[in-house]
């Protein structure tokens, strides 16, 4: 049985709400522990349904795998064999792509199905492919099964990716840190989990890198050192949270903030009118205070490739916009799906014209109402929360499995800020 969230909104909320860690680095991270036998211990994993379906994959190819305590667990992957993987759970999850690259350079050759993922518009492999045919892999699609076959062995040169694929950038990675010759991946993406994702690299005894204009120079070896490391928390959330104090008017501490990596994000709450102030933790790790004004002002949005603002909390921002002073104005160039959550707020009473399937403008400050609602994919599914809660009324939000793919019990955390939503079986 499906469950779904129930919403009154309009409470007031206040106190602090915590940071997990980054989605993107534990399912990239978890992939290239296959290039080592030795043991690796990864920390800060948020027990979210992306990564368990991604340790759910490893254990289907052999991998010893022991949880050390609630964010920490021990692999080992001395038996592993890519005939033993379980393609369901392939179909489960667009990260499932990220077994390419460790795979393909362990053995050479690999059958696997088609990656599931998001309902967010085309996502094709294209580039994925093209970055492993430049490796020497003869390619071949048959009954939504892909069949990779060495035709030449990898022996270094250029890599030249066909846009900013943040997760074929770590393919590609991960892929060439399992050979000495020296690899440059051109057009590469620079986000921070790939910059975690280098982090673990080296501990293995690879070395990396990042060069000029997005660029990123590897060299690899085959006897990989094990590690233990401790991932980013999650600028996404991060991002989530200050959007969700902007856009309730609520002054809230977020914790476990890695300011590095939200500049743009920053700058984009500065010119929206609220204040922020930062208070470090423990080394690079700070709580952060949201202190927003009264009249926000409206805003273009243009998402970038890092370190431009992130597409992954457009949505969010989309939330804010509706609680801004005048015309805002949206433009997501990457997925076609990305705008699909507006058709939701709008019927929640938000002022908004969807231009094309890239760009929107959306008119504020309006006053939402709860609705019966669908959260299509992660990052719409979390904008949704954001909207149900400074709505007046009910809202319930339906297909929350998505919301959980990226966001650990969001309902918990958000209920010790004075929210009130809770998680119920869907009777439908």
């Amino acid at each position: 049985m499906r469950e779904k969230f129930v919403i009154k909104g309009g409470k007031k909320l206040s106190g602090s709400i915590p940071v997990m860690g980054a989605k993107n680095s534990a399912t990239s991270i978890l992939a290239a522990t296959l290039l080592t036998e030795k043991n690796c211990y990864l920390d800060n994993l948020p027990k979210i349904k992306d990564v368990l379906v991604m340790i759910d994959i490893l254990k289907s190819l052999g991998s010893q795998i022991e949880w050390q305590s609630e964010k920490m667990v021990k692999i080992n992957n001395q038996n592993v064999s890519w005939q033993k993987i379980d393609f369901s759970l392939i179909n489960k999850l667009r990260s499932s792509i990220l077994f390419l690259g460790p795979l393909l350079a362990k053995f050479g050759k690999l059958k696997i199905s088609q990656p599931g993922g998001c309902l967010i518009g085309a996502r094709p492999l294209d580039t994925h492919l093209d970055v492993f045919e430049t490796f020497g892999f003869e390619i071949k699609r048959k009954d939504n099964f892909l069949f990779f076959e060495k035709k030449k062995n990898w022996e270094g040169g250029e890599v030249v990716l066909k846009e900013f694929s943040v997760t074929a950038t770590e393919n590609a990675m991960i892929f060439a840190s399992f050979f000495e010759k020296k690899t440059i991946i051109k057009t590469a993406a620079l986000e921070p989990y790939i910059q975690d994702l280098a982090k673990f690299l080296r501990k293995l005894g690879v070395k990396i890198k990042f060069l000029f204009d997005h660029q990123i120079e590897i060299f690899g070896k085959k006897n990989l050192a094990g590690a233990k490391h401790f991932l980013i928390f999650d600028p996404i959330e991060a991002g989530t949270f200050i959007a969700l104090s902007l856009a309730s008017k609520s002054s809230l501490v977020v914790k476990n903030v890695q300011p590095e990596f939200l500049t743009s994000v920053f700058k984009k709450v500065k010119e929206i009118g609220a204040e922020l102030e930062l208070k470090e933790r423990r080394e690079g790790i700070f709580n952060l205070k949201v202190i927003p004004i009264r009249k926000l002002n409206s805003f273009k949005l243009q998402t970038l490739p890092y370190p431009g603002f992130p597409t992954d909390l457009q949505a969010s921002f989309g939330v804010v916009a509706t609680q801004a002073e005048g015309v805002s104005f949206i433009s997501d160039p990457l997925y076609e799906g990305r705008l699909k959550y507006l058709e939701e707020l709008i019927r929640m009473g938000a002022k908004a014209v969807i231009c094309n399937p890239h760009q929107a403008l959306i008119v504020g400050p309006v006053s939402l109402y709860g609705q019966k609602i669908v959260g299509y994919d992660l990052r719409a599914g979390a904008s949704l929360v954001l909207a149900g809660l400074i709505a007046s009324g009910k809202t319930e939000i339906f297909q929350v499995e998505q919301v959980d793919r990226g966001y650990q019990e969001i309902e918990k955390r958000l209920q010790t800020i004075g929210a009130d939503i809770k998680r119920i079986k869907d009777q439908i």
